[in-house]
């Protein structure tokens, strides 16, 4: 009975080592980029030294958050990164799920050509190459929007990159134009799983077209909306760095409307060198999104247990 047993142990085992080799360049992944990690949170609480390395240098506390509030930094990251972040989850949402009716609605043909070129393009580039595509509208001297809209318009130019009131509509619009098309793939698919016998069923009795967007297609994209919007909620206190860093051409007459967290940490490490304030900057940023995510999935599960994530 034993021996049975540990032969089929053996044999279990032979089956799962292609499925485990399969694996294993996602579970290198997630220990090189997920845990690995882990060890700088000991740079937080410690006046770090290069010389002594992370778990030599000298313990200083809560030192480090401590300086990290007293400035008004603390409070502009902040402010800047949950904003923007609501922004984008609000008007991305509305955005992605209007795209998503509007190409499930015109020809499949027109769709396939116009959605995958004009839409998903943007995405695939860089935000060095948006940077630079941004710099030729909003250039003071030679930029598009000064030198032709602005100027036949009879106005004087604006000088763009120290502006800092007009670059959260600049961001917004940014993020808008690149993100906008992949996002509403999801909704594209959720769209197409829809029974269409229910669409059939409220042409018959009468329902336009506009009546059905509303009454049947919105309320049943509600689950994907739901799940999609708890995963941005995860990330609120996270953000697109490209956009934040290389779009304003890192200029610091704009760091009150384009400096979060993200930037604080690259800039504290590469420009303060301040290793210790950068890592409870970014321990601060994890701590409080994981407590924002699953308070968002406790509001969920208390209205609507179906659509929680957990």
């Amino acid at each position: 009975m034993v021996k049975a047993a540990a032969k089929q142990k053996k044999q279990s085992f032979r089956k799962s080592v292609p499925l485990l080799v399969i694996a294993l360049p996602a579970i290198l992944y997630i220990l090189v980029n997920n845990y690995l990690p882990m060890f700088g949170v000991f740079l937080a609480f410690k006046d770090y030294n290069f010389f002594k390395g992370i778990f030599g240098s000298d313990w200083c506390g809560l030192d480090n958050f401590k300086f990290l509030f007293a400035t008004e930094n603390a409070w502009i990251m902040t402010r800047n990164t949950i904003l923007y972040n609501l922004a984008f989850i609000v008007i991305g949402t509305v955005f992605a799920i209007a795209v998503a009716i509007l190409m499930n609605e015109v020809g499949k043909l027109f769709r396939a050509k116009f959605f995958q070129s004009a839409l998903l393009l943007p995405n695939l580039l860089s935000w060095v190459v948006i940077a630079y595509i941004g710099y030729a509208f909003l250039n003071p001297e030679t930029g598009f929007i000064n030198n032709t809209i602005l100027s036949s318009l009879g106005k004087e130019g604006v000088a763009w990159y120290t502006e800092s009131s007009k670059w959260p509509f600049i961001l917004i619009l940014v993020y808008l134009w690149k993100n906008m098309g992949y996002s509403s793939i999801i909704y594209m698919a959720s769209i197409a799983g829809i029974d269409k016998g229910i669409f059939e069923a409220a042409k018959l009795d009468g329902a336009s077209k506009l009546r059905q967007i509303f009454s049947i297609t919105v309320p049943l994209l509600k689950p994907t909306v739901i799940m999609l919007t708890l995963m941005s909620v995860g990330r609120i206190f996270f953000s697109d760095f490209g956009l934040f860093y290389q779009v304003p051409m890192n200029s610091g007459a704009l760091y009150s409307t384009t400096q979060t967290i993200d930037t604080y940490v690259y800039r504290g490490l590469m420009e303060l060198n301040d290793v210790g304030m950068s890592a409870a900057a970014a321990l601060y940023q994890s701590v409080v999104g994981f407590i924002v995510v699953v308070a968002a999935n406790a509001v969920v599960r208390k209205v609507d247990s179906e659509n929680a994530l957990f």
